[in-house]
Parts: structure tokens; C-alpha cells; sequence
């Protein structure tokens, strides 16, 4: 049993900063290692597609939507089966519900069709 469990999201304002966390755990991330995962972030608004933020491919490859640029890092501990992501200078536009995901091959893909792994989601609401 494959499951992610993502952590951190709030309500805060303007300009703040939130880091969320996600955990991966089960017999594959186990067997197969972590590090050999492509992670990623992705987030959803209602009415509206679920959206790539950010990944991690494991080989040192990390892409970014163009509107966190800046603003938003992805990292990972591969050690404790952990992925993060850092967000700073946080705007209304990020509202959203944030998805942890992940694939097992170090070849991102900005598409949820593309991951296999999927976390329950953390809700992210910043005021203005």
C-alpha cells in the first residue's frame, strides 16, 4: 500500500510563508528507493483544473510553473521519504488545495495523468 500524506497548509496572509510537507510510505518507495521517484506538487481550485507547481525528478532535475518562480523551492530528504515545498511571498492567487504526487521514474511530466501516487491534498488559503 502506497500512500502520501501531505502536511502544512493554513490560512495566512499576504506575503507570508508556508512550507508544505508530504510522506511517502509503503513496500514500493521501500523496495524500489525514494530517491529513484520523480515527486511533485500540484494544486486545484474548484471549477478549475488541478494545476502543476512544482517537481522534483530525483536526478537533480527540478522545474517550476512560471508563476512560483522565485517564489516557491522543492526539495526532498530521501532518507525520511520526504518532499517539501517552501512558499514564500505567498499571494491570493495560490488559494488552493496542494497535491503531493509521485512517479515511479525520475522523468517529470507537468500532467496528473502522468503520476501514479497521490496524496489527500493540504488546503492553502492566503487573504489579501
Amino acid at each position: 500500500q502506497v500512500q502520501l500524506v501531505e502536511s502544512g497548509g493554513g490560512l495566512v496572509q499576504a506575503g507570508a510563508s508556508l512550507r508544505l510537507s508530504c510522506v511517502a510510505s509503503g513496500r514500493t518507495f521501500s523496495e524500489y528507493g525514494f530517491s529513484n521517484y520523480g515527486m511533485a506538487w500540484f494544486r486545484q481550485v474548484p471549477g478549475k483544473e488541478r494545476e502543476f507547481v512544482a517537481g522534483d525528478a530525483g536526478n537533480g532535475f527540478l522545474h517550476y510553473e512560471d508563476s512560483v518562480k522565485g517564489r516557491f523551492t522543492i526539495s526532498r530528504e530521501n532518507a525520511k521519504n520526504m518532499v517539501y515545498l517552501q512558499m514564500n511571498n505567498l499571494k491570493p492567487e495560490d488559494t488552493a488545495q496542494y497535491y503531493c504526487a509521485g512517479r515511479s521514474n525520475q522523468y517529470l511530466s507537468t500532467s496528473p495523468s502522468m503520476y501514479e501516487y497521490w496524496g489527500q491534498g493540504t488546503q492553502v488559503t492566503v487573504s489579501s
